[in-house]
This record gives structure tokens, C-alpha cells and sequence, in this order.
């Protein structure tokens, strides 16, 4: 399996997992530089490799009135600021090509979300840049169907990718993750994360919102990690019930360091 460095020291695939971590969407800067900075002290002190995560825009939200984010200008620069004040390669996601250019100025992981998994003129904007990317697996996607996604990254001549699993469609407001699609996924030869919390969610189950069962990241993410994954993928809150997006999935600040012992400690048995 082909490996993907983000920046020096932070590698996917190799026997190490990766942390991918932040709140959901950018609520101001200084709490992004504030959580990402505590974030990356815990990160340090498990000794696993650490990506920010926030978004600038949450474009899919399920309701008009919810909270979106900045917006890219004022969002680009709250990550530059993140970036420079922790040290972390960052990542964020984007939602059309015209976005692609500008984002791989400041971030090092530019993300395809999942629901425009198979939108090919932004994929192919976001591998031209040649900065990573990261295709979320659409929750309409069987685990073979990424090959495509990938291909359009690669076919570009851009190596760098990986993907990353975040629920299947499971009947009405409800997803399922298939631990059998982890080694599918890593077979077509590319690095696979999973996001934990995300999976999760029960999309549009709070009328209005997107509720969320934060009750079983660790369950989900022990039974992941012991299917062999690169890296994980987490919505992370100092107070989840304040948060602007996700809240009811995300999991708490003060339950990070204790959850990534135990998946570094399974990661061990199952990659000796």
C-alpha cells in the first residue's frame, strides 16, 4: 500500500495512526487556535502524528438558519493563523472547483465531503493543486466505488490520496459502518481513515439538525482501529452541547487522551 505524507513526520499508512481532530466548523478564531493548540498538547503526549480539522463553510447543513462558518476568506485566514500558532498541517474541505486554488494557499489536506464524492471537476481542482486529498466516502458509495474517486485524483498525476469512511445510508436518519470496507478500501492501495464521529450521526434526525449517538466513539473507533485503519477522524468540543455544528456527535475535550490511548494500544496489536 502506498503511503501519503502530509508534512514531514506525519504519514499515513505506515504502522502509526494519524489524528485528524478539531470542532466541526470554524466558530471564531480564537477558539480554533485555543482548541487546536490543546488538541495538539494531548496529541504530543500519546505521541500520535496530529491534523487540524475545521471547516470555513458548512454547506450541506440541514436547515437555513443554522450556522455555516465564516466563509472562505475570513475562514483561510483563521487556518493560517491555527497553522502558525500549533504547528499542525491543517485540513478543510471544499465545495466547488473556484475553491480549490485558494485554499491549497493556506491548508495542506484539501477534503472532497461526502455527499460530492463523485463530483468530478472538484476532484480533479483539488489534485491539480497537488496538495493531499482526502475523499470522504460518499454514504451512497460502496467501499469498490472509491477506486473512481481515486483515479480522478491520480489520473491527474497527483499520488496523494487517501479516503476516509463516514457511515452508510442505514434506512431513514440513520448510518451503518461495514468494518469489512476498511480492507477493501486499504486493498485499492491508498491510505483509509475513519471518521468516528461523523458515522455517528443521524442525519437530519433532530428536525431540523443532524442528531448524533457521541455516546459510542469509543465502541466504533476500537472496533475501526482493530480493522486495521491508518487514521483517525474526530469532531472535537471542549463543551459539545455549545458547539455550532455536530454538537450531538462530537466528542468532549477531556475524553481525547483516554480514548487515543486505548486506540494507540489496539493499533499495536493489530500492527505488531
Amino acid at each position: 500500500m502506498n503511503t501519503v505524507t502530509i508534512v514531514p513526520g506525519v504519514t499515513l499508512g505506515d504502522r502509526g495512526l494519524v489524528l485528524i481532530a478539531g470542532p466541526c466548523v470554524i466558530e471564531s478564531p480564537d477558539h480554533a487556535v485555543a482548541l487546536g493548540g490543546r488538541i495538539a498538547e494531548i496529541a504530543r503526549r500519546v505521541k500520535m502524528p496530529y491534523v487540524f480539522k475545521a471547516s470555513f463553510d458548512k454547506a450541506n447543513r440541514t436547515s437555513l438558519t443554522s450556522f455555516r462558518g465564516p466563509g472562505l476568506d475570513a475562514g483561510l485566514k483563521t487556518l493560517e493563523q491555527v497553522k502558525k500558532a500549533i504547528g499542525a498541517p491543517i485540513l478543510t474541505d471544499i465545495h466547488d472547483a473556484s475553491q480549490a486554488e485558494p485554499a491549497a494557499a493556506v491548508v495542506d489536506v484539501l477534503q472532497i465531503p461526502a455527499f460530492l464524492s463523485r463530483q468530478t471537476d472538484l476532484i480533479v481542482a483539488a489534485a491539480k493543486t497537488g496538495r493531499v486529498v482526502n475523499v470522504k466516502k460518499g454514504q451512497f458509495l460502496a467501499p469498490l466505488d472509491v477506486k473512481h474517486a481515486i483515479r480522478k485524483v491520480t489520473d491527474t498525476g497527483n499520488p496523494r490520496v487517501f479516503i476516509t469512511e463516514r457511515g452508510f445510508t442505514f434506512g431513514y436518519n440513520n448510518l451503518v459502518v461495514d468494518m469489512r470496507a476498511f480492507p477493501m478500501m486499504r486493498a485499492l492501495g491508498v491510505p483509509v481513515v475513519f471518521d468516528i464521529t461523523h458515522s455517528l450521526q443521524l442525519p437530519g434526525g433532530g428536525d431540523g439538525v443532524t442528531a448524533g449517538l457521541a455516546e459510542y466513539i469509543e465502541p466504533l473507533g476500537s472496533a475501526g482501529v482493530g480493522a486495521g485503519i491508518d487514521g483517525i477522524f474526530l469532531e472535537v468540543h471542549e463543551d459539545p452541547a455549545k458547539a455550532k455544528s455536530d454538537s450531538q456527535n462530537a466528542l468532549r475535550l477531556d475524553k481525547l487522551e483516554a480514548l487515543l490511548t486505548r486506540l494507540n494500544r489496539i493499533n499495536e496489536v493489530v500492527k505488531p
